[in-house]
């Protein structure tokens, strides 16, 4: 049944945007952002984000989850198009991905975050890759970030639920430490729950050794795109 819901949603979603781009072919980034959010808007946002916020992708789905859709929608992704460019300029190892109204960030050996084996403390590398996202955060304040802990299927499902949860607050803590206002996190863990590559190989374990960060819109900075498309 989830399958069936998510295909029809995928099917919903690629009929809107290329009825929205259809429109817009002229027009650049912000322009087809407004447009697109406009046509699906926050409706294909919050299904989305209920059912792979559900699933295999939370991240992905808390982003789309926040999405408020319309010209506003636009502002924010012009906001995001510029932090996601200077994550990608700092940190060339890591997977950025512009999504919606947001930005989704993976971290993993390659991109300079990991830990040592059974270990959830930052160091070393790990600190001076977390040290450049400290400095975009502080460039861009309106946005919240949720952090995510992951680990592969090694091990016992509940000791790899908390080692996941130490690795996620320990990366929030960390750059809290580096001046990052508390709240604009929020940090979760879901240990083996949600592989992206295949745990029976030594490659896919490693993939599925992560922290993953979603990047979204804060409270005012919606607040802000509203009064500044009316």
């Amino acid at each position: 049944m989830k399958t069936m819901i998510l295909r029809r949603t995928s099917y919903i979603l690629a009929l809107a945007l290329v009825m929205s781009c259809s429109t817009v072919k002229n027009a650049n980034k912000t322009q087809k952002g407004a447009v697109i959010g406009a046509s699906g808007g926050a409706v294909i946002g919050g299904i989305l984000g209920n059912n792979i916020g559900s699933g295999n992708n939370t991240a992905l789905g808390a982003i789309l989850g926040a999405a408020i859709g319309g010209a506003a929608g636009g502002y924010i992704g012009n906001r995001m198009d510029r932090q996601a460019e200077r994550i990608e300029e700092e940190i060339p190892g890591a997977e950025v991905k512009r999504v919606g109204e947001g930005i989704n960030v993976t971290f993993n050996q390659d991109a300079g975050v990991y830990f040592d084996t059974n270990k959830s403390n930052v160091q070393g590398t790990s600190a001076t890759t977390l040290n450049k996202l400290v400095s975009i955060f502080k460039e861009y304040p309106q946005s919240n970030i949720l952090v995510e802990g992951h680990t592969d299927s090694a091990g016992a499902e509940e000791y790899n639920l908390n080692l996941s949860k130490q690795r996620a607050e320990s990366v929030t803590n960390y750059l809290i430490s580096q001046g990052i206002d508390a709240g604009r996190f929020d940090t979760k863990w879901y240990g083996e729950a949600q592989p992206v590559g295949d745990n029976s190989t030594a490659e896919g374990k490693a993939k599925n050794r992560r922290v993953e960060l979603a990047i979204v819109a804060s409270e005012s900075l919606k607040q802000e795109a509203k009064m500044q498309t009316n």
